[in-house]
């Protein structure tokens, strides 16, 4: 498939539960095949089982506990080369992972975090709860600024030659005990939430994937295009990392 056919579409794959990982390793195997041109964009919606994600700007304080403590609690510490600090993964949380050619938006990043925060805005205004970005802090916040503000959705990216991997994490159902026991973005006292804690009801995943998928197709004018393929079956597809 080439950039020239496939501009106007999204492959859309829905990956279940992926170890951060094999989710990574399956990034940079689409990200070599997309610089190639061989396939169209893609948007990989996945949750991870519990994992600290620690970003290029981390530091040690932020894993106040020491990393075997968290390991013992059965959460898995990974380093990434996303921007960003220490995160939270878990299941319940939805994770997007779009690798995606910048030149249709002129090679822009600052444009294209807008068009990921328009995604959850808009994704968690359709479940009746209002988000905003807040100046000089990552991702989506519910309530304004802390300590009042409490953050639902998170944004680390990484460009390479224009292609971007990693992405965006928005609390749906998650358990939120994890976010307590480090500093979330590097941001002290931070509180997190999540749809179930804002509606005080557990929300349908599912039909959030279906929310989600539509509006990344409206906010980054793309054809949404399921894919029935497994992350597998999608990294086997795709150019090996070399």
């Amino acid at each position: 498939m080439r950039e020239t056919v496939d501009m106007d579409q999204v492959l859309v794959v829905r990956c279940g539960q992926v170890p951060y990982g094999e989710a990574r390793r399956t990034q940079k195997r689409i990200e070599a095949a997309r610089l190639g041109g061989e396939i169209p964009d893609v948007l990989l919606l996945l949750e991870h089982p519990p994992v600290y994600t620690k970003g290029r700007r981390a530091e040690p304080g932020e894993l106040g506990m020491g990393e075997d403590w968290y390991r013992l609690q059965g959460i898995e510490v990974c380093e990434t080369d996303r921007g960003g600090r220490v995160t939270y993964h878990g299941p319940g949380q939805l994770v997007g992972y779009p690798i995606l050619s910048l030149k249709p938006y002129g090679d822009n990043v600052h444009d294209y975090v807008r068009r990921l925060e328009r995604v959850m805005i808009d994704s968690l205004a359709a479940f009746g709860v209002e988000s905003e970005p807040i100046e000089d802090l990552t991702g989506v916040w519910v309530g304004g600024r802390p300590p009042e503000g409490r953050k639902i959705g998170s944004i680390g990216v990484h460009v390479n030659r224009g292609v971007t991997t990693h992405g965006f994490a928005v609390n749906v159902n998650n358990d939120l005990q994890p976010f307590e026991w480090i500093v979330p973005c590097g941001i002290e006292g931070v509180r997190m939430t999540s749809l179930t804690r804002e509606l005080g009801v557990e929300q349908d995943m599912d039909h959030y994937l279906d929310v989600v998928t539509d509006l990344f197709g409206r906010i980054f004018e793309r054809d949404p295009v399921a894919s029935d393929k497994t992350l597998a079956e999608l990294a086997d597809d795709a150019a090996p990392v070399r």
